[in-house]
């Protein structure tokens, strides 16, 4: 077993290239190498913003040799009568680079038939390296790829240097006239010159002596330490750092080895919303906050360098000096914005266009308002004026100067300034959760108000999506309607919400009245889809396919109506008597088919199995019935159970399909009756297992 060290040096990649890169690397490497019949150990994933890295450790040094056997045709395809060798025989022996008399004659199940066996000797795994490093290097895959020179390669940024090393010795590897060797380069202005290895543990001690943490996971608790050094002695325990994940993983990316320092800006900056403030830091200049011990913003930042520097109060200053721009021209958008209040711009929303059909941001927020003041008067009366309010003034922050140049803000922004306009604080908080959840996973409104807009804003968008026919497909979705519905199902989960999307659907394409002429399918195919988002999302969470499409199946307006039956169904799934009674109701869906007909003539019942039968579906449908009604289907399926030994009786005893048509006719409603109770809760014949 030997070590394989492959690493590719580059001119700076995008920090957020480096760890999908990396990732692909290690789980394309392992497949490569298992097709090859080649085993391996524990691999190693490294990378800088100059580099990306595998190491290999005990790989097999060669192939297993193999013998393979290959089947021709039947021998009396290959074969004349006289035993002589056909065009057949000739042909699969010539394929292989033999003789017909090298062929042998094996009987298989289907009869005899003509076998070759081949002798093929494993390769050595270096003679297998080039290509399929070569192979590694061009598959990996970028959002976006550039070309250099007369190369043909396209990669993230141009390739300076390879270094491909399998047991100590070079891999005789070239990509585009770049020809691997042994030798990394360091830190390319601390310590640029390259260095030779031999190893992967050499590898990492070399760049370490030359200014480079090549392993991101201890580069990242490094910016971590220097961030919070820089901040405790530029205030000591005055403050703190705000340590965003998502900032932290950007920063450790784009350094080979950090180094912090503590600027600090005019104080009158802190009159901009916070999130603003962050925003000018965080995204922009890739700054971390600091905040005091109640949570408030302090004037001080802190920047990350890729070099330690002689002058750190010439560094300090050049910071200070861009973020003081930023700052400025956000404080000038802040003011300009505070002259007009979020009511006053309405109009203006009738100058941004929504989609071209569809209509603009005005007409869109009259129909967010209408929607919103429905399900206020069916969820809490008492919310309508506030919904209408907060619905109007939703997308009013698209016209401040704030969210043009900062669009990430939307939202926040239009909260912050409905307070400064006095507007009601369950308004403007609204306001911004209407946007809630951003991302799947994401945080949730915590109001009804906030979901009240919410849910009129995603239901007005995919309706008029889909009513003009901008559906998603396999890769388009112009309008994120997968996680708009996905949001939609989440809001209303979170918020246990009794509300018919039948309904609100309907409500929602006659806000298009004159506006547009809807498909005739728009309705179906856009509840279709919303279903289907949420039972993959319960398949997803680990709920039973078949559990959750027995419930969806018999009824899907209500999700936590629907919800509620799922949990119960799973809840009894594995109970002996409730397998058996699924596969009972199949055996009843599959006899009464079409059948709608529940009407039943008790002086029609021929058996004592169809008496017993009937009396227990009465007693059982008067006993579920207020079960069902009061959302207690867990209970109302234990009471359904009891109609386990009946319906075995009355198939053992009764032959539904009589002679006589009417009854026939009488056992099939029974079925029917049977199987209409039953399906209040769902359809247990999906859930029957062979």
């Amino acid at each position: 077993m030997a070590q394989l060290l492959f690493e590719i040096g580059t001119e700076e990649i995008p920090a957020g290239y480096i760890q999908p890169a990396l990732t692909f690397m290690k789980k394309t490497a392992r497949t490569k190498f298992k097709k090859l019949g080649l085993d391996c150990g524990k691999m190693h994933v490294v990378g800088t913003p100059r580099r990306l890295t595998l190491a290999i450790d005990d790989l097999q040094e060669r192939q297993q040799d193999q013998r393979r056997e290959h089947i021709g045709p039947a021998q009396k395809a290959a074969f004349d009568a006289d035993g002589n060798p056909t065009k057949a025989a000739m042909g699969f022996a010539r394929s292989k680079g033999l003789t017909v008399d090298d062929l042998q004659i094996i009987d298989t199940p289907k009869g005899k038939y003509l076998m070759v066996v081949e002798e093929v000797l494993g390769q050595k795994t270096e003679k297998l390296l080039p290509e399929l490093l070569d192979e590694l290097l061009r598959a990996i895959p970028f959002s976006k790829s550039m070309r250099w020179a007369d190369t043909s390669l396209a990669f993230a940024r141009p390739i300076q240097w390879l270094l491909a090393l399998y047991d100590g010795d070079v891999v005789e590897l070239t990509v585009e006239n770049v020809c691997a060797g042994k030798t990394t380069r360091g830190h390319r202005f601390m310590s640029p010159e390259p260095a030779s290895v031999d190893n992967y543990e050499d590898y990492l001690q070399r760049l370490a002596e030359k200014s480079v943490v090549v392993d991101p996971a201890r580069r990242r608790e490094m910016v971590i330490a220097e961030v919070e050094k820089s901040v405790k002695e530029k205030v000591g325990d005055a403050g703190r750092p705000v340590l965003h994940e998502g900032l932290i993983d950007t920063v450790t990316n784009l350094v080979e080895i950090p180094w912090g320092v503590c600027g600090s800006f005019d104080e009158k900056f802190l009159a901009l919303p916070d999130e603003a403030l962050i925003t000018s830091m965080r995204e922009h200049q890739k700054y971390f906050p600091v905040v005091d011990g109640k949570g408030r913003l302090m004037p001080v930042f802190v920047a990350v360098n890729n070099t330690d520097i002689n002058d750190r109060n010439m560094a300090v200053s050049g910071h200070e000096r861009v973020l003081r721009a930023r700052l400025e021209d956000g404080l000038f958008f802040f003011n300009e914005d505070k002259k007009q209040t979020m009511a006053s711009r309405m109009d203006g929303l009738s100058g941004i266009i929504f989609q071209h059909t569809l209509g603009t941001m005005a007409e869109k927020s009259e129909r967010i308002a209408e929607l919103a003041s429905y399900l206020a008067d069916l969820l809490d009366p008492s919310l309508k004026e506030d919904a209408v309010r907060a619905a109007r003034l939703s997308k009013v922050d698209l016209l401040t100067e704030m969210v043009g140049e900062f669009p990430s803000l939307q939202g926040l922004i239009g909260r912050d300034y409905a307070l400064l306009d006095g507007e009601k604080p369950g308004v403007a908080a609204a306001i911004f959760e209407h946007y809630q959840p951003v991302r799947a996973g994401g945080e949730l409104p915590a109001s009804l108000l906030g979901a009240v807009v919410g849910l009129a804003d995603r239901m007005d968008t995919m309706v008029g999506c889909f009513a003009i026919g901008e559906r998603p497909t396999g890769n388009k979705d112009a309008f994120g309607q997968r996680r708009l519905a996905i949001g939609l199902i989440n809001i209303i989960r979170s918020q246990n919400l009794k509300l018919s999307l039948v309904d609100f659907a309907r409500k929602a394409l006659a806000g298009y009245d004159g506006k547009i002429e809807a498909k005739e399918d728009t309705l179906p195919q856009l509840l279709a889809f919303i279903r289907l988002r949420f039972e993959n999302d319960l398949n997803a969470s680990g709920l039973k396919q078949e559990v959750v499409e027995a419930a969806t199946s018999v009824g899907f307006d209500d999700l936590c109506d629907c919800l509620a039956r799922i949990k119960a169904l799973d809840s009894i799934r594995t109970s002996a008597d409730f397998a058996v009674l699924a596969g009972s109701f199949k055996r009843i869906r599959n006899i009464i088919k079409k059948n709608t007909d529940v009407q039943v003539d008790s002086s029609l019942f021929e058996k004592q199995a169809e008496q017993e039968l009937f009396a227990t579906l009465n007693k059982v449908s008067s006993q579920a019935l207020p079960l069902i009604e009061a959302r207690d289907y867990k209970a109302a399926l234990t009471v359904m159970l009891t109609m386990k030994t009946p319906v075995d009786r009355f198939f053992d005893d009764v032959m539904v399909m009589a002679e006589d048509p009417a009854v026939r006719t009488n056992r099939l409603n029974l079925l029917t009756a049977l199987g209409a109770l039953v399906r209040k809760v769902g359809d247990i014949s999906r859930m029957h297992v062979e």
